[in-house]
């Protein structure tokens, strides 16, 4: 799976990098913290968690100022992560539905239709997994737990595949900010060679030449969505361990993704070799 990210690229590198038509990062939209975001909604994030609103790039027709719609637009929104099906009776399961698998993405009620029509890229700096050591247990007796980071080797952000669902929020009137709730979620797949080391699933990167297509609203059949729901590739992506901070979503900042020092390590498995990395303490 995929439960935390860096998003650490500002608003007006996404705009440049993602070739952006219309920032609509600015307006205002429903949140599902119970406290302010932080860091605030926009700011580089070093671990986006669910539940957060994340930069997201899709395309749609642009509302005008008459209520009419003009033509298709690639937009930068900022939306929740965790999706809502838009026939939830509440906001509840979006904590859950963070990832939604690739083998199985037109067969599940909760994504099939967003598949088909509301497709997204989530841009991020990486990704982080936890790797269950083989030889080390930690202080309750389980296998012990190593963070990883995975980026891109060429340095730019990396383009999840994801889908994206609105939701009506009944007891709010019309007009009102609030009464509309739109969230995401992150497709996975199988992990390639040597991050399957770390964990046996990663997210669905695509690449440059394939996003113009996924979010293309008007590529709707079954057989063209799955050409994109390959197995994963891990060769344009480096990973390596870095600090246990991350695994508490209250610590933040550039420290998160720098490699943890192999004193530091225990038990952990080197995902190019396969060799182990640490003696047990």
């Amino acid at each position: 799976m995929c439960g935390r990210y860096a998003a650490s690229a500002s608003t007006g590198e996404l705009v440049e990098e993602f070739e952006v038509d219309v920032d609509a990062t600015g307006e205002q939209t429903r949140s599902l913290l119970a406290a302010p975001q932080d860091p605030p909604v926009g700011e580089p994030d070093y671990n986006m968690a669910p539940t957060k609103q994340a930069p997201v790039v899709l395309t749609r027709p642009e509302r005008l100022d008459d209520g009419s719609r003009g033509e298709a637009k690639r937009q930068l929104r900022h939306l929740t992560w965790g999706l809502v099906p838009s026939w939830s009776k509440d906001t509840k399961g979006g904590v859950r539905m963070i990832n939604a698998r690739a083998e199985t993405l037109l067969e599940k009620p909760s994504f099939a239709k967003a598949a088909r029509a509301r497709r997204c890229l989530v841009p991020a700096s990486g990704w982080y997994e936890w790797q269950q050591s083989p030889t080390a247990l930690d202080a309750k007796g389980k296998p012990r737990k190593q963070p990883f980071y995975m980026r891109r080797v060429d340095g730019t952000d990396v383009a999840f595949a994801g889908l994206y669902e609105f939701w009506r929020d009944r007891s709010l009137p019309d007009g009102d900010p609030a009464a509309w709730l739109t969230t995401f979620a992150i497709i996975t797949t199988s992990a390639g060679e040597g991050l399957d080391r770390i964990h046996d699933r990663q997210p669905l990167a695509l690449e440059r030449e394939q996003w113009a297509d996924w979010l293309d609203p008007t590529l709707t059949d079954d057989a063209d969505v799955a050409t994109f729901l390959t197995p994963g590739d891990s060769s344009p992506f480096e990973a390596y361990p870095v600090s246990r901070a991350v695994s508490s979503n209250r610590t933040n900042g550039l420290g998160l993704v720098e490699p943890a020092p192999e004193s530091d390590l225990v038990g952990v498995v080197d995902p190019a070799t396969g060799a182990i990395i640490g003696a047990e303490k």
